[in-house]
This record gives C-alpha cells, structure tokens and sequence, in this order.
C-alpha cells in the first residue's frame, strides 16, 4: 500500500470532498480518509440533504466552482424537492421575490455520485479510515496516524486538510481551537414512505445563535445539548435519536398503516462542534465586507441579503503552517458558525483549502495572488464587486 501523499484530506463531507477534487486537478497525489462508508458526511449519511444557497437572495448568485458543480451533480437524476427552475432553467427571474438557488437531493445518489467522480480524478479513498495522532517537526505535520481494519498505518504527508468538521487533525497538530459554547440540541431526521410517495421527516435542527434569539424559537425535542467531542455522549445522543424516530413513525403509522420507515440517519446529526482559531475570524457583522485575500464567497441560508467574502487567513493557523481547514472548520466567530457550517461554504473553503494545500508547505508564506488565479481559473468569483454593479 503507498503511504507518501502529496495531499492527505482527512474527512469525506462536502469540504473534504472539494478539497480532494481540488488538490488531484492541480495534479497531485491525493488519499481521502473517511471514517464511514459513504461519502457527504451529515449531506448524505446524516440525511440533512439541503444543498443550502449559492445567492444573496437578491438575485445573485455568489457561490461558484465546485460549490455549483457540486449542486448540479446532487440532482443528477432529479431534485426530491425545492428545485430553483429560476436559476438552472433560466425560467422567470432572480429577484429578492424568487426562488432561492438551493435543492433538496436525495442523499444516496449523491453519495454514490461524489464516490464515482473523486475515483474517476483519481483520488485514492480509504474508508473506514479514522485519523488518530500525527507526528510533526517545525511546526508542520510530516505523519498522519490512521487506524482501519489493517491496523495502524503511518502515511507521510506534504499538506494535509482538515476535513474532519470537528478539527480533530488541528487539535491532534497542536493548532489553536475553540469549542461551540451554546452545544448542539438532538435532531432525528429520518424519511419514511406512505401512499404520497417517499418523505423527509425534519425532527429538530440546529440551534439558533444566542444573538439571534427572539425569543419565538421551536422548542427543541428534548432540553438537553451536546457538545459533539466525547464519544459516551454521541452514542446516547444516537439512541436519543432512534428513540424519537422510532415514536414519532409509530405515531405515522397509526394514521396511516401504509407508513413505512425508510432510512435513518447513521451518523449523529451533530451540526457545530470545534474549530480554528486562525490568522483571521470572519464576524457576522463583516457583511459586505471586501478582503483582499479572499477565496471565494459565501451567503447566509436564514436571510436574504449578506455575501461574505471569506479570507485565507480563515483557513490556516501559522502554528502548523502546512494545515489548512475547510467547512465547519473554519475560522469565525461563533453567531457566524451556524450559517459557515453548511453546504455552499463547504465546498467554497473545501475547494480553497485543497488548491492551496497543491500549491505549498507553507501557507503563511504562499503567494496569495497565485492561489486566486487558480481559483478564478476553476470558475470562482472572489470579491462581491465582481458580480453587482
């Protein structure tokens, strides 16, 4: 087996797989370590499969790259609901009365989807495959430590991309981070299907930030929140879920004995856990905002009208200077979290980080011009200036 990469990407979620798409059409060798069996993380096996805006809202679209080739290829084969004829027919207009450009896909074909096309790029995926320890010298990580069922294997790695949406190679790296104060509340998606067809169940969500409470939010399924990082209280989160699926489909079935339980979520439907404290945290009040060393750009999924420019300094911290993070990972501050954790933002700072990771050793000394001709090379727009007049 090759244990040298150019590009390790630990964690197959959306970010971990823009990033590997990313870093192997720079025409690198790239390894994808996944600790399921399926790719798309809370997007396909957790079945939050919303593939949340690339506009403002107002009739701009500000997401592209693999954030838009990504949208196009999770509905393939049809979208299960929220189609935005608008923007992918050209049908009616794109004004703040219009539909959103978002889909909701089935999550099943989209995993398979991302599998055939990183194996068509080329990338080597080990599923199974849980990053446990790293080695590192200067202030880089040189060895990932991965365990699957060969054991424990050391692969030698030039750049490596955080993936993982918990920051577990970061904090593994000694970089810094910092946890989700609030703590996740218990959410139990599930689909099911009856005489109308095959359904989602939406059973809890993710929280809203504390400062952006009104005070008329859904009481959540249960009081208690969890915090995602200890592995006694994922399991009883996880029987927490099945439990509330297992009820809430009997109480379907008696009003319908057609109702049949589909699927269920095999991984727990965690949405904020860690993340870096980088060169940069991006605020929410940093709306509109232009950086000059942006990546890309992201829009707020709860409201029409933010665009955020999102800078590199978000994604690299210069105590190990050949890491970068991607998705949820991602250096912000805590209100802002929950609309970088989703989706679009995945796969823009994904994309981002994976490029960059092909470039260098050492992103606090990578020449930021180059990685964004690479990146408006593939199809992105950077600045917000670039797209309304």
């Amino acid at each position: 087996m090759n244990t040298t990469y150019d590009v390790a990407v630990c964690g197959g979620g959306i970010a971990g797989i823009s990033a590997a798409l990313a870093a192997r059409r720079m025409g690198k060798k790239v390894v994808l370590f996944e600790k399921e069996y399926v790719l798309g993380g809370l997007g396909t096996a957790g079945l939050i499969a919303i593939y949340l805006p690339l506009c403002d809202g107002m009739g701009h679209q500000i997401s592209f790259g693999i954030a838009e080739e990504l949208l196009r290829l999770s509905i393939t084969y049809g979208a299960e609901a929220d189609y935005p004829d608008n923007w992918l027919d050209g049908i009616g207009t794109k004004t703040e009365n219009d539909k959103r450009y978002l889909v909701r896909y089935n999550p099943q074909v989209f995993a398979i989807l991302a599998e055939k096309l990183l194996l068509k790029e080329g990338v080597d995926i080990l599923y199974g495959s849980y990053v446990v320890d790293v080695k590192t010298e200067n202030q880089k990580i040189k060895t990932l430590y991965v365990e699957n069922k060969s054991g424990r294997t050391a692969y030698d790695v030039t750049a490596v991309v955080d993936a993982t949406g918990d920051c577990d190679i970061a904090k593994f790296a000694g970089a810094p981070t910092d946890t989700f104060k609030q703590g996740n509340i218990l959410a139990a998606w599930y689909y099911y299907s009856d005489k109308n067809g095959y359904n989602i169940r939406q059973l809890g969500a993710a929280d809203v930030p504390d400062e952006e409470k009104t005070g008329n939010e859904e009481k959540p399924i249960i009081e208690r929140r969890f915090s995602g990082l200890d592995g006694k209280e994922l399991s009883e989160m996880v029987c927490l879920t099945h439990q509330t699926i297992l009820k809430d489909w009997l109480k379907k079935r008696e009003e319908n004995k057609k109702a049949a339980l589909a699927t269920i979520p095999t991984i727990p439907q965690i949405r904020m856990t860690r993340k870096l404290v980088g060169e940069y945290t991006l605020s929410h009040t940093e709306e509109h905002t232009y950086f000059d060393d942006s990546i890309g750009m992201v829009s707020n999924w709860k409201k029409r009208g933010p665009i955020y420019e999102v800078p590199f300094r978000t994604l690299y911290s210069r105590e190990i200077k050949n890491l970068a993070v991607a998705g949820r990972c991602t250096s912000v501050n805590e209100t802002l979290w929950d609309a970088m954790r989703v989706i679009p933002c995945c796969a823009v700072t994904g994309q981002a980080a994976g490029t960059a990771a092909a470039m260098c050793t050492d992103f606090t000394a990578l020449n930021v011009r180059k990685l964004q001709k690479e990146l408006v090379n593939s199809g992105v727009v950077l600045h917000e200036k670039d797209i309304i007049d």
